[in-house]
C-alpha cells in the first residue's frame, strides 16, 4: 500500500473517549492527517484543547490543540476523504446518515447502522470482503450516491472473539456451536463509566444488550455476501452452516482489555487437536496486513504458551493493541476446543478497527485519494 501524500480526515464526537482515541492514534499515522473536528454545540467554536476533557495517557497532539471544533454538520468536512465517527449511539444515526448523503465516507464506531442490510459490519482482521456491498449501498440510496457510504465496526467484545473464530473456520471448516463468557473492562462503558461503588471489589454479571450483540454480530461478520434472486447482494448471516452462539457478559474491575473464555464445537469430525488449533492461529495473516495497511498488526493472533496468559495488564498493549492474544488452547470435554481471548477494547475493539477499515477501503479502491 503506497500513499505518498497526506489524506485529510475528520473526527466526529472528537471530545468523547472514542474520539480522543481516534485523535491519539491518528497523530502518528503515516498519511492520515486530522483536518476537521466535530462535537456537540456546547463545544463548537472552541479550540480543541479548551473543548476537551482529555483522558488519554499521552498529551493532546500539538497538531490538533488549536483546531476549532465544529458542529457535526457535513459542510465543515467537505475536504475530508474520510470521516471517523466516535459519536454516541443515541445521536450517531441521523448525523452519520447526513454525512453519507453529503457524499462523505463514514467509518463508524457506533451501533446505529450495524444491522442495516446494506452496511458492512467489518472487523478488519476478518472480513474486508464485505466492502463489496458498498456499491449497492450507494445505489439503493435515494438519490443514488457517487462517493458516500457508511462502514461500521463491531462491538468491542464481538471484535475480540470473532478473530480466532474466523481463523478456525477458515482452517477447519464451519463451527457448529460456541459458548462465550466475557470479562469486560470498565472502559468499555465509556467515561465516566461504571460507578466505583458498583465495580470495586465486585463483578457485575450484566451489560445491557451486550450478549445479543455478540450472538448477532458474529453471524453477520463470519457469514458471506450472497446474491439474491433479484440480483442484489445480501449478508447470509452464516445461513449455509447455522451457528449457535451463547454469550454471557460480565463487567470486571479492569481498566482496559476484554478477556473472553470460549468453547467451540466443529461441524466436521474428527475435530482438530489443540496443537493444530495453535498452529493455525499462529500462521494466520490478515488481508489488511498482506495489503500493507500501516495500522494492521504483524501477528493477527498471538498465541501464548504460558499456562496463565493472556492477562489484560501484561498483554493488552502488545502491537499497540491492534491484534488479539489467545492462550490456554486445550480440549473441551463438552465441546471440542476451549481457549482464552484477550483484546484491547479501546484499540482493535474501537478506533483502531475503524482506522484499518479506512486503510482497507483505500487499498481496495473504494475510496480514491
Amino acid at each position: 500500500m503506497q500513499i505518498d501524500h497526506q489524506v485529510k480526515v475528520g473526527v466526529l464526537g472528537a471530545t468523547g473517549t472514542v474520539g480522543q482515541r481516534f485523535i491519539s492514534l491518528l497523530s502518528t499515522h503515516p498519511f492520515f492527517i486530522v483536518a476537521a473536528l466535530g462535537a456537540s454545540e456546547r463545544s463548537a467554536g472552541k479550540p480543541y484543547s479548551k473543548a476537551v476533557n482529555w483522558k488519554q495517557t499521552v498529551p493532546i497532539p500539538s497538531a490538533v490543540r488549536e483546531l476549532v471544533v465544529y458542529p457535526c454538520i457535513p459542510e465543515h468536512f467537505t475536504e475530508c476523504a474520510v470521516v471517523f465517527s466516535g459519536l454516541d449511539a443515541d445521536v450517531a444515526g441521523d448525523i452519520e446518515a447526513a454525512f453519507r448523503e453529503a457524499e462523505l465516507a463514514v467509518f463508524s464506531n457506533a451501533k446505529s447502522f450495524r444491522r442495516d442490510p446494506h452496511v458492512p459490519l467489518i472487523v478488519p482482521l476478518v472480513n474486508p470482503s464485505h466492502l463489496s456491498i458498498i456499491p449497492q449501498q450507494r445505489a439503493v440510496h435515494s438519490p443514488p450516491l457517487k462517493k458516500g457510504f457508511i462502514v461500521t465496526n463491531a462491538n468491542c467484545s464481538t471484535t475480540g472473539v470473532v478473530v480466532p473464530l474466523a481463523v478456525l473456520e477458515k482452517s477447519f471448516g464451519p463451527l457448529e456451536s460456541c459458548i462465550i463468557t466475557t470479562m469486560q473492562a470498565i472502559s468499555g462503558a465509556g467515561y465516566p463509566g461504571v460507578p466505583s461503588l458498583d465495580i470495586l471489589d465486585n463483578i457485575v454479571p450484566y451489560i445491557s444488550g451486550e450478549e445479543e450483540k455478540i450472538e448477532w454480530e458474529t453471524l453477520k461478520i463470519l457469514g458471506g455476501v450472497a446474491e439474491t434472486d433479484d440480483g442484489k447482494k445480501a449478508f447470509d448471516m452464516h445461513a449455509k452452516h447455522p451457528l449457535r452462539i451463547s454469550a454471557s457478559c460480565n463487567r470486571v474491575p479492569v481498566v482496559d482489555g476484554h478477556t473472553e473464555c470460549v468453547s467451540v464445537r466443529f461441524a466436521r469430525r474428527p475435530p482438530p487437536s489443540p496443537q493444530q488449533v495453535r498452529e493455525a492461529l499462529t500462521a494466520y495473516a490478515s488481508d489488511a496486513y498482506t495489503l500493507g495497511c500501516p495500522s494492521a498488526p504483524r501477528h493477527t493472533v498471538f498465541v501464548h504458551e504460558e499456562p496463565d496468559r493472556p492477562q489484560p495488564r501484561l498483554d493488552r498493549d502488545y502491537q499497540q493493541g491492534a491484534g488479539v492474544s489467545v492462550g490456554r488452547v486445550r480440549q473441551c470435554r463438552v465441546f471440542d476446543i476451549k481457549f482464552v481471548v484477550l483484546s484491547n477494547n479501546v484499540c482493535i475493539g474501537a478506533a483502531t478497527s475503524s482506522i484499518i477499515n479506512a486503510e482497507l477501503a483505500i487499498a481496495r479502491g473504494v475510496i480514491q485519494v
